[in-house]
């Protein structure tokens, strides 16, 4: 009798060791890491690549914005060089954009065999259209000459989005946000939510009640800054709306901070970071002033929270 009940015993304690193991397998499987690829704005910084945010769970890939020198950063950062599960993009500015072609051509050069599902405003398709035709010669030789690359492999399957959920498959749901970004008809920024994570990457914009209420207790909050005390007039043509260009468009840290204090996101990492000659620690430390007393982190190239 005292046999079968310790036999019974370790079939239990065994059961409870399998399901642990599953239960394991599984969060590995799913982890979920953000990768900023690059953190830059239009100056062209060499230590700092045009804006690309990666959240990567588990082994799937999703990119955000596809700044300049984007497919060098993914080779950096050892992601697939045959590019992501999809690309969104929060809005159209060169800036966020001039690695698109880099992207499209090079994953299919590096062997993608399926289209680019690519998210993002209106005027994407054309702009995608314009892109392949720019490049017509170089996909006629590399499908027709001695490099026999996969034809048709260029392709991009474009899905022009509303605010509201744009993706959503085997766990990963990621919603558009409509933000404030100066004239800009359209630009958004994203929630990202995976089996183990919630993640907001604000894009461009001015402070955004929207982002903020979508933002609400988040693990990761990925945003702009710039530091405020360097806006100024500048000496050159245009240089006089600068300013305003700056409130319009961007989001100064003490906004920021105000918006962070109530937001709560477990983490707040600064990207495309707009210092006009100051310092980090002076960003964070109008951040603090502000009230956001939480994590904060200023984010550089292929670093990974």
């Amino acid at each position: 009798m005292q046999t079968l009940k310790h036999n019974n015993t370790l079939k239990t304690i065994g059961h409870i060791l399998l399901f642990l193991l599953f239960a394991f397998s599984v969060q590995a499987q799913t982890k979920t890491e953000v990768i900023l690829l690059g953190t830059g704005t239009p100056y062209p910084d060499p230590s700092a690549s045009g804006p690309a945010t990666v959240v990567k769970v588990g082994d799937r890939v999703f990119l955000f914005d596809a700044g300049a020198g984007v497919m060098r950063k993914v080779n950096a950062a050892g992601l697939p060089l045959s590019g992501p599960e999809a690309v969104f993009f929060t809005h159209l500015h060169s800036d966020h954009t001039l690695g698109y072609a880099d992207l499209i051509l090079t994953t299919w050069i590096m062997r993608r065999t399926k289209a680019l599902q690519a998210y993002g405003p209106h005027g994407l398709k054309s702009m995608t259209r314009h892109l392949l035709l720019a490049f017509a010669e170089d996909i006629d030789i590399r499908t027709k000459g001695l490099e026999r690359e996969v034809p048709g492999g260029y392709r991009v399957d474009v899905h022009e989005i509303t605010e509201g959920v744009v993706y959503e498959r085997d766990g990963v749901r990621v919603t558009a946000i409509v933000v404030p970004h100066g004239s800009w008809k359209e630009a958004y920024g994203y929630r990202v939510d995976t089996p183990d994570r919630s993640i907001v990457i604000s894009g461009d914009t001015a402070p955004s009640k929207n982002l903020m209420a979508a933002s609400q207790g988040v693990d990761v909050l990925v945003h702009e800054v710039y530091l405020s005390r360097g806006v100024k007039v500048e000496d050159r043509p245009g240089g006089e709306f600068w300013p305003e260009y700056m409130r319009k468009f961007h989001t100064s840290e003490l906004e920021l901070g105000s918006l962070a204090n109530l937001a709560k996101p477990k983490l707040l990492l600064l990207t495309h970071i707009i210092r006009f000659g100051g310092t980090d620690e002076e960003i964070i430390s109008g951040i603090r002033k502000a009230g956001f007393t939480g994590d904060v982190i200023a984010g550089t190239d292929l670093g990974r929270y």
